[in-house]
């Protein structure tokens, strides 16, 4: 069986784009089992400075990406798409993908990657840096199953958010088993805006205050917002998106820092940092 073949039944993230997304964990049946995959990473290339870049959201359709010129300033364009794949090869090539969704998964530790990134937002926007679950919790078949072991080996339940999470981690994780077109790497929206703005953004993001400030934040650095709406697509994963295409942008100059500053890798082989 191919690779792309093995995610689409393991993170079972094959349907048609703009098909609906599955009801939130507490309301609908669990879920099959599915067994992680074993395989190590992949080759990366080298980066091409002459490429754009790219940045991902998770969003009701499944993914929205904002593609932003090898300049990285202008106005993005946007994809969406129902599997992370799809949207980077739609993406065309591109010097780096930055992805806001856990990287590199723990097997029975806190990543210090969330640690240090929720420090660097701070305030009440630090909350917004989750805890990634453990590896086994998010492959587990029920929600109560994966609630069971983040609490033997983290000392901490599982959120139904986070639990909600694991397709969209799952499809990463198993995309991440090939060798890929581009440099990928982990973001968090807040943590860019933080950065863009010396400061972490304390409006609500769904707000049409926080969607303004975040705007401008955007327009501050030389970024315009898409005006595009595109269906299964809310105004914040846009923003999201754009953001995170601006530190993927700063990857590919060698002018963004990572939290830690030295990458963990966990059983996976999967370096673990959120850049910024």
């Amino acid at each position: 069986m191919g690779m792309t073949q093995w995610w689409q039944r393991a993170t079972g993230r094959g349907r048609a784009e703009g098909s609906p997304v599955a009801r939130p964990a507490a309301t609908r049946r669990e879920d099959p089992p599915v067994t992680w995959p074993t395989e190590r990473p992949g080759a990366r290339p080298e980066i091409d400075p002459d490429l754009p870049v790219l940045g991902v959201d998770g969003c009701r359709a499944g993914w929205v990406g904002a593609v932003l010129d090898p300049g990285g300033h202008g106005t993005p364009q946007l994809i969406v798409a129902a599997t992370l794949a799809e949207v980077v090869r739609q993406a065309g090539p591109v010097a780096v993908t930055a992805i806001d969704i856990p990287i590199g998964l723990p097997d029975d530790t806190r990543r210090e990657a969330d640690v240090q990134t929720r420090r660097f937002v701070g305030g009440a926007k630090a909350s917004s840096v989750f805890t990634t679950p453990v590896r086994a919790a998010l492959y587990a078949g029920s929600y109560s199953e994966a609630n069971t072991i983040n609490r033997d080996r983290l000392g901490a339940g599982l959120s139904q958010q986070a639990y909600g999470l694991r397709r969209s981690i799952q499809d990463v994780d198993a995309w991440l088993r090939q060798d890929l077109p581009c440099v990928v790497v982990e973001a968090h929206p807040e943590a860019s805006f933080a950065m863009m703005t010396g400061a972490a953004l304390i409006s609500r993001k769904r707000s049409g205050e926080g969607v303004q400030e975040r705007r401008d934040a955007l327009s501050s650095v030389g970024i315009a917002l898409p005006s595009a709406t595109l269906q299964g697509v809310g105004r914040d994963d846009t923003v999201d998106a754009c953001a995170v295409a601006w530190t993927a942008h700063r990857v590919k100059t060698g002018h963004s820092r990572t939290f830690p500053d030295e990458p963990e890798v966990f059983s996976d082989g999967i370096p673990a940092a959120i850049h910024v």
